[in-house]
């Protein structure tokens, strides 16, 4: 176990400041390819939204615009900001009602949401990838 993980700590961190990033943006290509915009736009609707197709547009705009930024490390306090913005405005509006637990415990909760934004706290309180990867 000496060596596991194998890569030094400022990898490790740069491992995941790039994949972590990638997981909004998968949920959005996600969203776009099953077709579900319509179907979160009437969700937002019944929350008392308006403007609810153009929102869900913006918002999966920003998941596959800003992850990939976040991504290469461009931006990075503002564009972990706004997804943390994103996933707390998710959380009381969608994720609260259904308790903590995401899976196995629940179903749709706060935790894996919290999770990202503890991770974004992360991203945001490094420096830049080149930096990183200096140290």
């Amino acid at each position: 176990m000496k060596n596991f993980p194998f890569l030094s700590s400022s990898q490790s961190l740069l491992l995941f400041r790039i994949t972590l990033p990638l997981f909004f943006v998968a949920h959005a290509v996600t969203r776009i390819a099953n077709g579900t915009i319509d179907r979160f736009a009437g969700f937002l609707s019944t929350k008392g939204f308006f403007a609810t197709t153009v929102m869900v547009w913006g918002i999966t705009a920003y998941e596959i615009i800003g992850g990939i930024a976040l991504a290469f490390g461009y931006y990075t306090k503002y564009l972990s900001l706004g997804f943390i913005l994103m996933l707390i405005m998710g959380n009381i509006i969608i994720h609260y009602e259904n308790g903590w637990w995401v899976g196995e415990h629940g179903e749709g909760g706060m935790e894996y949401s919290c999770a990202l934004i503890l991770g974004l706290i992360v991203i945001a309180a490094t420096k830049n990838h080149k930096e990183t990867l200096e140290n």
